[in-house]
């Protein structure tokens, strides 16, 4: 593990000191790359922490991809209130391992659950959110084809479990809609040259819940692939998450990201640590 990750996993072992929340144990899920509650990769629509009616959520994270030439570090903190309304800041830190240099990007997100319940209702949870994210280093981006420093997503999640679906087991299934005008999730810009409109596109999730603390899980991202000097290609994911307790989780897995700007078979390691109080 690397010393940023290394850092902050010091610290954020260090808040488990406050109230747990009363939602069941995973139900916040773990925290993606871009600072939404879900997976890693995937926004799902559950809210971050632990707090349920009335009550607050405070979640940090840190995170690291390292693939054949890239290592991307996220960092960031949620809030949310009331088990509807999610808050995220993050940024995130694109070296390039093999080029050299690095790209930086902050995003702020926004979450509202509209309808349904993860645990108890027929209709899966559905929330609607916003990623603003900003790229901080458009030199790069700029002279790859980006119109853009800035942009906006937009999506549309919806997440449900399903009590003794498999071998006895909980499964957990989300499926995300999102509009967005970024390359690589806007590491590379947003919009291009040729083309300034939103692209739809489509995103997975299914986990298996072992037992209240263990999970194991894939993700599917689809990319829009609008760059013309290089090919962007969709992103898989499999994990296994470990819940310690209300306030600490850990997910651990192994990533495909395909060709990024050039860059073929970008396959290697992701890890996350989030520690949650509520209140």
């Amino acid at each position: 593990m690397k010393k940023p990750l290394l850092s902050t996993a010091l610290l954020l072992c260090s808040l488990n000191v406050a109230a747990a929340g009363s939602k069941v144990l995973a139900t916040g899920g773990a925290t993606s790359i871009e600072g939404a509650a879900g997976g890693g990769i995937v926004p799902w629509a559950v809210i971050n922490g632990y707090g349920s009616s009335g009550q607050w959520s405070v979640t940090g994270y840190a995170s690291q991809v390292g693939v054949d030439d890239f290592t991307l570090n996220s960092k960031g903190i949620g809030l949310s209130y009331d088990n509807k309304y999610e808050l995220s800041f993050g940024r995130q830190e694109l070296k390039l391992d093999t080029m050299g240099g690095e790209l930086n990007q902050q995003i702020i997100g926004l979450k509202y659950k509209i309808a349904g319940e993860l645990l108890y209702s027929a209709m899966p949870q559905i929330s609607v959110g916003l990623q603003l994210k900003k790229q901080l280093d458009f030199a790069i981006p700029s002279a790859v084809g980006a119109r853009h420093d800035s942009g906006t997503d937009v999506y549309v999640a919806a997440s449900k479990v399903w009590f003794d679906a498999l071998w006895g087991r909980n499964i957990l299934l989300n499926a995300t809609v999102r509009g967005t005008k970024g390359q690589q999730t806007g590491l590379l810009g947003f919009g291009t040259v040729s083309n300034d409109d939103y692209q739809w596109v489509s995103e997975f999730s299914a986990v298996l819940l072992l037992n209240p603390q263990w999970a194991v899980g894939a993700e599917f991202k689809q990319k829009p692939n609008e760059l013309a000097f290089a090919r962007e290609d969709h992103w898989r994911d499999v994990f296994v998450a470990w819940f310690a307790n209300k306030h600490l989780s850990l997910v651990a897995g192994h990533v495909d990201l395909g060709s990024i700007a050039t860059f073929e078979h970008q396959t290697g390691y992701y890890l996350a640590l989030e520690s949650t109080w509520s209140f």
